[in-house]
């Protein structure tokens, strides 16, 4: 049966950077990865959100066509393919209604259960956590498998795809994982854009409500030099940023 009931944590009504335009933006309750840079560990737990329709939602996001109409929906979280039917339930509304959809993902949930939300967004926004598959495991409690996994079903299926990248000295900065990276992902033509983020701090206050303990309190935040050159190191593998 599809469930078209599901957790939200929030929504965000004037969306800039979560695809093009002025989007709308669902953020969904729940989340697999445990990653050390998380800025919202509030959306961890599926049940602390609240429990609404898809229609509902739909409804809400209506409300609000006249400024996103050059824009989009897109679904956030948390993991919103963790809740796969709603998501789908959501998405199939709004295309409907001629909205522009999007699903922000980590690629962390199994295709065998999530492939038909993904089939019915317009563009999926790809966090690629780490390139390396065990340090991936380190920063995020799972390997980037199924991400790629992902990657792969849209490039089989000619579904465009937005990769976004943290960049956290330490961790994922260093030019052998960017050219690393830029080598992965060059054969894909499914990949519309990079978007390279630089670490930040913003959500740290947030761990105390989680009890768990901030481990990058002493991390800084890269330079506008070193976001420039994880650029040119990935402009060299033709990669669009």
């Amino acid at each position: 049966m599809i469930k078209t009931e599901g957790y939200i944590h929030s929504y965000e009504s004037f969306g800039a950077v979560d695809g093009p335009g002025v989007r709308f933006v669902v953020f969904f309750s729940g989340c697999p990865l445990r990653c050390l840079y998380c800025h919202n560990p509030d959306t961890w737990i599926q049940t602390d959100g609240k429990k609404v329709s898809a229609d509902t939602v739909f409804s809400t996001i209506c409300g609000y066509k006249n400024f996103i109409k050059n824009g989009g929906v897109t679904i956030s979280g948390g993991e919103p393919l963790m809740q796969p039917d709603f998501c789908a339930a959501i998405l199939t509304r709004c295309k409907q209604a001629g909205f522009h959809t999007a699903i922000d993902t980590s690629g962390a949930v199994p295709l065998t259960q999530c492939r038909h939300a993904v089939d019915a967004a317009d563009l999926i926004l790809l966090d690629i956590k780490d390139i390396d598959k065990q340090d991936c495991k380190t920063l995020t409690g799972q390997t980037n498998e199924q991400a790629f996994a992902l990657l792969s079903y849209c490039e089989e299926t000619k579904k465009s795809v937005w990769i976004r990248h943290v960049l956290l000295p330490g961790y994922t900065l260093s030019d052998e994982k960017l050219h690393k990276m830029g080598k992965a992902l060059a054969p894909f033509s499914c990949i519309e854009r990079v978007e390279l983020n630089p670490f930040h701090k913003m959500g740290e206050y947030k761990w105390e409500t989680v009890d768990r303990p901030y481990t990058l309190t002493d991390v800084a935040s890269p330079s506008e030099q070193d976001v420039l050159h994880a650029k040119e190191v990935l402009r060299a593998y033709g990669l669009p940023l």
